[in-house]
């Protein structure tokens, strides 16, 4: 009992003794970090976004534009302006991009559809430097800049089904009436403040799927509660289905078939249009618009 007692004395010592450290590590030189806006980027975030509002046209300058035959591969071009018409939103399609064996881990990003065929993609990514990796445990400890990321269809989840061979979904949104329009301008004017203004990507709390809930909600309070698949945007379909933000093909399962788009993406050689080759293949609308 004696050496018991003894044990479990030492291992709770050895455990607030590792809770101090990390305490003293954060607030000694990781929370003094302050994000910045220059230095020498991956060319892939090389550029930041920003946009012009004007009524309900919005002109987005720097829009990502490369063409990835692999990782390493790819045809790099940026886009001086794209301007689209808030009145002219077809569809919001959320996408949830599985990069990693395990389910819960996955990137999700919106892109916004409009009715001249134009499709760009908005995802929170963290912005690395030059021969930085991203790695979770680095992003817990201010290692990364918050990157509003906006591209083309064709670049943004043709580099994820294509590129890199993931396991890929793409589900319609179900946005109220007005919600639409308010969610591209909200995008637009975080890339203007995070152009301005930079923050931290954090691998838990500012993350790609919490960056999209906190503009969600936004947009509409309350619309998207508090819940454990926000940390884990691979299980967030179930939860989005639940909740009506995106549109029901038949259940979850079925869904989840209807809406995988990698093994259709991949048969894409570079000609004609990436994206009218995906909406081939998905769903017609199954809820009818309200103006």
């Amino acid at each position: 009992m004696k050496i018991m007692n003894t044990w479990i004395q030492l291992t709770l010592g050895t455990v607030l003794a590792v809770v101090l450290l990390s305490f003293m590590v954060w607030f000694i030189r990781v929370r003094p970090r302050q994000p910045q806006l220059e230095a020498v980027w991956n060319s892939d975030c090389e550029l930041i976004t920003t946009a012009d509002i004007d009524d309900t046209k919005i002109t987005f300058r720097n829009v990502r534009d490369f063409f990835w035959r692999t990782t390493k591969d790819r045809d790099e071009s940026w886009i001086d302006e794209v301007t689209v018409d808030t009145e002219e939103i077809k569809d919001i399609w959320f996408i949830v991009d599985h990069f990693h064996s395990l389910h819960g881990l996955a990137h999700t990003y919106l892109t916004f559809e409009f009715n001249d065929g134009t499709c760009l993609s908005f995802s929170f990514e963290a912005r690395r430097r030059v021969k930085h990796r991203y790695h979770p445990w680095d992003g817990l400890w201010r290692n990364y800049e918050l990157y509003l990321l906006v591209a083309l269809e064709s670049d943004m989840t043709g580099l994820r089904t294509n590129a890199r061979g993931n396991k890929d979904y793409m589900f319609r949104g179900i946005t109220p009436p007005e919600k639409d329009k308010h969610m591209l301008i909200r995008m637009a004017q975080k890339a203007n403040q995070l152009s301005e203004k930079p923050e931290w990507y954090h691998s838990l709390l500012t993350t790609c799927n919490t960056s999209i809930v906190r503009m969600v909600n936004r947009v509409t309070p309350g619309r998207v509660p508090f819940l454990w698949r926000n940390f884990l945007p691979g299980y967030t379909p179930r939860a989005a289905l639940k909740l009506g933000l995106i549109e029901d093909w038949g259940g979850l399962e079925t869904t989840l078939e209807k809406a995988r788009i990698d093994l259709i993406a991949q048969q894409w050689n570079g000609e004609g249009s990436y994206s009218e080759m995906l909406r081939r293949h998905l769903p017609s609308s199954t809820v009818e618009k309200e103006q």
